[in-house]
């Protein structure tokens, strides 16, 4: 058992750098370094030093020219200059603490990458870059920079069992991704074929690693891939269990796209791509010709290809770019027909290179977007080997393979993205061409493969929005250099804008780097569950600042400055202030004049990028609980008292529950034990709390009285558990097996849990909610024309459930309230919309069903959660038809219980998540605008916030 250390009763809420806000389980990223124990730093050496968040390994060491062994390999040289100055880096053993990871020679220039270990264990993101120069038989160290944990103290050995979790990693993965709505595509396999519902996704463990908050984090890396069980989209979630307790403590989905997917976005790998070479394995390099196409632009332009003899086609490889040595080739592949599910993170069977009888490819070449594709692709090879001496995506000749045509449930797909093998593009539809149309999207896909292979920024909050930026500037580089277009032109900063059929450019682009965003206006704290925690909404901050760059000094300087800092500065945890000191370190070691090294600093000032900018990030809200740092475990409010899990202010400690007054009066109670179990989903009826505790063997409720107590064991689940609520004793809960849901209570003295349906296969009930003995939750059920959802009530007392009336035909139901006089909840009766929800009421008997928010009203939202009061109803929900930015996050809106008024509740910016109501108007929710998760509240809604 990790030892834990003793808690105050009111974790400190002071917001600090934001550093621990990745690894912190609040699932938040400001910066991404976590809190740990500091030696004072040794004296500075000359040059520039940047002290670590936290950490006594120094940020960045620059502009220093010190002896290294010039007859050692570049990586021994490396840890054999850390070594000799332990005094300034701490890091006790270099050769034992840091293997080899990667070292890229450019001239003169060495770049070493090293992966930090604790007692061998990977150290998730630890990384640490050492530069140096050798020529003329000797070699000196230039700088260092990245992230070294001196502070690691956690055991290596694990409690849980690697089966147990990946089987915990899938079921969290199921639950993130369907566990807020019960959907009649959940009854595709009710009917007794249970293996290909179970098979919708399936984890591989990855080993240990150890996550660095505090003292560390043993845990294992689970990647979870398939098919969501509702939608039918592609799956790739990346997650990691506490290998102490086996709850999940970090996830976030390993797909890159161009847009912001409705959901994680890639599947299950069965097979892998083709061998390098292999595309071209039976073909004769000299049989390389100059082909032609036209592109979706109308322009005729000149393609690379391959004579196939023996087949008598012409066939997109191009076998003329990449080095003799490595024989690869660079070619684009026909998906029409092939549904995203298919090519996400897996070769698919059958798949053949695009291909035409004639040198000039013909029209479908064309409208698929493979033209497009083939030329683009070369195009950024080019860029890449011409200006930055890079060889491919990963520096070393690798085959560049580009899939076009992909669809969607046999729909149109309007994205493009870089699953880590090879690039995908959408088919469009009757707006938006083929996404391989634009230069600047095909650069910005294969940058991402650059980013993987050099700094491999993590793809979630701040150095994800960092990895979404660098992929934009360079995509707008290459396509702005391509077209002549201006610096100064008004839409050189867009990006996707020749993607539109009709529409205008500015109207048309996904982003636009010139949108003048910054921290202190538009960053946007939200959770991993949401972009990634803003990966495309917070990216143009920081695009936006190298944009401002390559205006000011010129393109070639801007660009080399930018690739420098990509391949030789940073590393895989780096945020916003990371990115910008890397940036100005480049700038100087390429000896830039003091004019351009000021407009650099300019540029990032301009967005905000200051040391400390996350400390200018205000709300309009009470705060109830300082950053609650947890993931999804959510919040409950009852008899005027707030129940949360907090872990602590570095996310290090598994988490506890906390109780604590709605009028913020007195200090929060800590309810659970410091046993090393993670006590999450708490419940409360201001009488008692009761929650959930996972162990490495066993997931037990308990439960405790407010006022003081033992702690109490009601139930041991073999089952995940969510949906916890308490009512005069009786605990409600919904159990989330194999991919079976039920809803089940415990009265006061049950030993095991009635079910309301029954407990049998061909029922699902979820999303429960209770008041004054009658449950209420959403039911599945089969009848003689089909399956059908509803929400039932179910009276406790005589133990019979109503029905509630609809008004059509639901597809998609999610949360259920109730209070004393009528049931609520959100209905979705057209797939064809945006996800809109209806905001449905019924009275108890199940009579009297009116809808109070209509989705089919103009303003509908697309809402996620419910709770209601006697006096109102709050949804979590985002207007429908908003761009990617703050009004397309989950915010809390009330609705009168009639629907009469609908009003905010709260103008915070950031995400509004796991509302509670309490009495009257008055709401608690965890809110992340500050970027930390905080538990806040307001007893009045705030208005329109216009």
């Amino acid at each position: 058992m990790r030892k834990l250390s003793s808690r105050t009763q009111r974790p400190g809420i002071t917001r600090g750098t934001g550093l621990a806000a990745l690894l912190g389980a609040a699932g938040l990223l400001l910066t991404a370094i976590p809190a740990q124990a500091v030696t004072p730093p040794a004296a500075a050496p000359p040059g520039d030093v940047l002290p670590g968040a936290r950490t006594a390994t120094p940020s960045l060491v620059d502009g220093i020219r010190e002896a290294a062994d010039a007859k050692a390999s570049p990586a021994d040289a490396a840890r054999g200059h850390l070594a000799a100055k332990e005094s300034r880096y701490r890091i006790a053993d270099a050769r034992r603490d840091l293997t080899p990871l990667q070292t890229v020679k450019h001239g003169a220039e060495e770049t070493v990458r090293l992966q930090q270990k604790h007692h061998g264990i990977p150290v998730f993101g630890g990384e640490y870059v050492v530069r140096m120069e050798s020529k003329g038989g000797k070699r000196v160290v230039t700088g260092t920079s990245g992230k070294y944990f001196t502070g690691l103290k956690t055991g290596t050995r694990a409690s849980v069992s690697e089966d147990t979790a990946v089987r915990r990693a899938v079921s969290a993965t199921a639950a993130r991704l369907g566990g807020k709505t019960l959907s009649k595509a959940d009854a595709v396999h009710r009917k007794g074929d249970k293996s290909a519902k179970a098979a919708a996704l399936s984890g591989t463990a990855g080993g240990l690693v150890v996550i660095p908050r505090g003292e560390g984090v043993l845990a294992y890396h689970v990647t979870v891939r398939g098919t969501n069980p509702s939608t039918g989209e592609p799956v790739l979630q990346q997650v990691y269990i506490d290998a102490g307790a086996g709850f999940p403590v970090l996830q976030f989905s390993g797909i890159k796209t161009l847009t912001a997917p409705k959901a994680a976005a890639s599947s299950a790998a069965a097979k892998a791509a083709p061998k390098a070479g292999a595309a071209a394995a039976d073909a004769d390099p000299a049989a390389g010709v100059k082909g032609t196409g036209v592109k979706l632009d109308g322009a005729k332009v000149g393609l690379d290809v391959h004579l196939d003899t023996t087949a008598n086609q012409y066939v997109m490889i191009d076998s003329s770019r990449m080095t003799a040595t490595t024989k690869n080739t660079l070619t684009t592949w026909d998906a029409r027909g092939r549904d995203v599910s298919e090519v996400s993170g897996v070769w698919p069977g059958g798949l053949k290179e695009f291909a035409d009888p004639a040198a000039d490819f013909g029209k479908g070449a064309t409208e698929s977007g493979a033209v497009d594709a083939h030329w683009a692709a070369g195009k950024v090879y080019d860029y890449y080997r011409n200006n930055h001496a890079r060889d491919s995506l990963d520096g070393r000749g690798m085959t560049i393979n580009s899939l076009v045509g992909v669809t969607e449930f046999g729909s149109p797909y309007v994205n493009a993205f870089w699953d880590g093998q090879k690039m995908v593009y959408g088919s469009g539809d009757d707006e938006y061409k083929p996404l391989s149309a634009d230069l600047d999207v095909v650069g910005h896909e294969m940058t991402h493969g650059v980013v993987e292979n050099t700094a491999n920024l993590v793809y979630a909050g701040q150095s994800g929005a960092m990895n979404e930026a660098l992929a934009d500037y360079f995509g707008n580089a290459i396509d702005t250099a391509a077209s002549g277009i201006s610096m100064d032109d008004p839409d050189s900063g867009l990006i996707g804008e020749d993607l539109c059929r009709t529409a205008k450019p500015r109207a048309c682009a996904f982003r636009n780097l010139n949108d003048g965003a910054s921290t202190s206006k538009n960053f946007l704290g939200i959770t991993f569950g949401t972009d990634n925690g803003g990966v495309h909404l917070n990216s143009t901050i920081f695009s936006g600042a190298l944009w401002d760059l390559r205006q000011d000094v010129g393109g070639e300087l801007a660009d080399r400055i930018v690739y420098k800092a990509l391949s030789e500065y940073m590393t895989p945890l780096d945020g916003f202030t990371d990115g910008r000191n890397a940036v100005l370190a480049a700038a100087k070691d390429l000896g830039v004049s003091a004019q351009q090294l000021n407009a650099a600093k300019r540029s990032f000032n301009a967005h905000g990028i200051v040391p400390g900018w996350e400390d200018a990030l205000g709300v309009d809200t009470d705060q109830l609980l300082g950053k609650v740092n947890t993931a999804g475990t959510g919040a409950q409010a009852g008899g005027g008292w707030w129940t949360v899990s907090q872990s602590n202010d570095d996310g290090s400690e598994p988490y506890s529950v906390y109780a604590g007054r709605t009028d913020g009066k007195g200090a929060p109670k800590l309810m659970s034990p410091n046993d090393g179990r993670y006590h999450v989903y708490p419940a409360t009826d201001g009488k008692t709390v009761v929650w959930a505790a996972y162990g490495a063997t066993s997931l037990d409720i308990l439960s405790r009285p407010i006022a003081g107590g033992p702690i109490k064991k009601l139930y041991t689940s073999s089952s995940d558990i969510s949906g916890l609520r308490v009512e005069n004793g009786v605990v409600v809960f919904e159990t989330l097996g194999f991919f079976e849901r039920h809803v089940q209570y415990l009265r006061p003295g049950d030993r095991q849990p009635t079910t309301v349906d029954g407990g049998g296969f061909e029922i699902l009930t979820a999303l429960p909610s209770i008041k004054n003995g009658k449950l209420a939750y959403a039911k599945l059920y089969p009848t003689s024309a089909g399956y059908k959802l509803g929400v039932e009530v179910y009276d406790l007392k005589t133990g019979k459930p109503a029905l509630t009336e609809q008004l059509g035909e639901p597809e998609v139901l999610g949360q259920t309230g109730i209070n004393s006089s009528y049931v609520f909840s959100l209905v979705d009766e057209n797939l064809a919309d945006e996800g809109q929800m209806s905001v449905r009421r019924s009275d108890l008997d199940g009579t009297g069903t009116v809808d109070i928010s209509p989705e089919r009203k103009p303003g509908a939202l697309i809402s996620s959660d419910l709770t209601s009061s006697e006096d109102a109803v709050t949804v979590n929900g985002a207007l429908p038809g908003t761009a990617l930015r703050n009004e397309s996050l989950p915010k809390l809106w009330q609705l009168t219980t009639d629907g009469s008024r609908r009003e905010r509740v709260s103008c915070n910016r950031g995400e509004q998540i796991s509302p509670a109501a309490v009495s009257g108007r008055q709401v608690v929710w965890i809110d992340g605008t500050t970027g930390w998760t905080d538990l806040v509240t307001r007893d009045r809604p705030a208005g329109l916030c216009g």
